[in-house]
Parts: structure tokens; C-alpha cells; sequence
């Protein structure tokens, strides 16, 4: 049965998504506003066909804001996408991607180098100025992921992005989000079985997908933490660390 189930997700996945790219193109090309709204739309669509139950604690954002969250697998796309219209910081190696490059680029991700220290700055502007066209980004400062059960050190490099001040005057808005996998099939889950669903290291991204289908239904806890206000770019990363840190924590311990 995990087997079949597994199948039939993926094909209804595969057909609708390819019956649905043509349409976010459009969209871009016409530079249309259902152009941010869609893929909200659609990824809510494929949250509820994986069997991803969210759980939402805090407020989403309405306007621009950089997203400071923990990062565990290719699922985090999908949930945070269902949760709110938003876009993603990635590194511009998954725009050469088969296919989920295309997924990723019909987003609107900004794609960024984080191996050179030379473009840091070019990468620091380019999100800088999407925010102020008034995006909802979403940053993973750890620089990569992990196995789901802690949060790595944020990296500060790109949250200089954060200076960028809004058409109001104000600068935009920081806000931490934590993520955490707390339960398989409507059971709580321990850290030993998060790895079927949490994408990291060598793990191969087709064969990952495939797997994380047959594991089954997933639950998960977004928590969106009070926004933080304007700081040094270290002392920015180092507390939104420690927010998302005991936030993720305390999910996975129950206690939310």
C-alpha cells in the first residue's frame, strides 16, 4: 500500500504540476498579480496531496519582510508556500535543477552565490531590492540543511539585505520562523525517523521524494516569532539563531 499511494501521489503530482507551469509563465510574462498569489494557491494543493498537516503558530506576513528560517528538507518549500504568498533565497545552483529549477524560477527565487565572498554584496542587493518591490522572501541562513533535529549557526553574510528600507520609510520588517517534523502518520516521531522526510548531505533528490511518499502522512509546526528590530548584521543572525533554535525545540519536545 505505501507503494501504491506513494505511485499515485507522484503521478497526480507530475500531471498537474506539468498543466499548471504553462499558466504561472503566463502570469510572469504578463506581469500579472496572481503572479505572487498562484503558487500559494498550487503548493497548498500539493501539501494537502503529500499529506503534509501544517500547523501554523504566530502571524504570517502581509508585506515585505525577510523570512529567517531553519531549513530541513525540500518539504520546507512546500510548507512554507502553503502557509503564505511568499518567495525563496536559494542558491543559484538549484536554477540549473531538471525540472524543479524550472518549479523554483516560476517562484521567482533569487538565486544567490554563497561561495564567493566576492559577490556576497551583488547577492545582498539583488534581495534587497525584491524586498523593496514588497516580497515576502524566505531566507535559510544556515547555508544548508540538516536532519531536522536541531538548527546549525546562521551565517550573517546576506542579512545586510535587512537595511533596506520600505517605501514607507521604515526598514523591512525581520522576522524568525521555526519549522519542525513532529509527527509520521499521526504519531509522534522520533529523531531516528525524521530523515525520511528531512533532505541532507549526499541524499540524491528524486530517490528522497519517492522515499518521504511511502513514509506516509506528515506533521509539522510553523512557528512565525515576533519580528526583531534593527541590529548589527551578527547580532541579528546569532538572536534569530537562538529564536528559532528554542522554537523548533519546544515543538519537537511537545510543548506547543
Amino acid at each position: 500500500m505505501p507503494t501504491f499511494r506513494a505511485a499515485v501521489i507522484l503521478a497526480v503530482f507530475l500531471v498537474v504540476t506539468l498543466i499548471l507551469i504553462p499558466w504561472q509563465w503566463l502570469l510572469l510574462t504578463l506581469g500579472l498579480p496572481a503572479r505572487r498569489t498562484f503558487p500559494h494557491r498550487y503548493h497548498r494543493f500539493v501539501a494537502r496531496l503529500f499529506g503534509i498537516h501544517i500547523r501554523v503558530q504566530g502571524t504570517p506576513p502581509k508585506k515585505a519582510t525577510l523570512l529567517l528560517a531553519n531549513h530541513s528538507s525540500w518539504l520546507d518549500i512546500v510548507i512554507f508556500s502553503a502557509v503564505a504568498p511568499l518567495c525563496f533565497v536559494a542558491k543559484s545552483e538549484v536554477g540549473n535543477w531538471p525540472f524543479f529549477g524550472t518549479l523554483a524560477r516560476l517562484q521567482r527565487t533569487v538565486f544567490v552565490t554563497r561561495a564567493r565572498r566576492s559577490e556576497t554584496g551583488m547577492a545582498r542587493d539583488a534581495i534587497a531590492q525584491r524586498l523593496a518591490q514588497g516580497d515576502v522572501l524566505v531566507l535559510f541562513p544556515e547555508g544548508t540543511s540538516n536532519d531536522g533535529n536541531a538548527v546549525l549557526p546562521f551565517r550573517s553574510a546576506l542579512l545586510g539585505a535587512a537595511e533596506t528600507v520600505l517605501e514607507d520609510g521604515t526598514r523591512v520588517p525581520v522576522q524568525p520562523v521555526s519549522t519542525a517534523y513532529v509527527a509520521r502518520q499521526g504519531i509522534p516521531m522520533g529523531r531516528e525517523n525524521r530523515p525520511l522526510y528531512a533532505w541532507y548531505g549526499d541524499m540524491e533528490l528524486v530517490p528522497h521524494l519517492w522515499e518521504a511518499l511511502k513514509a506516509g502522512p506528515l506533521d509539522v509546526i510553523v512557528q512565525f516569532h515576533e519580528p526583531l528590530g534593527p541590529m548589527d548584521r551578527k547580532e541579528l543572525a546569532r538572536l534569530a539563531w537562538d529564536t528559532v533554535r528554542k522554537g523548533q525545540a519546544a515543538a519537537l519536545a511537545g510543548n506547543l
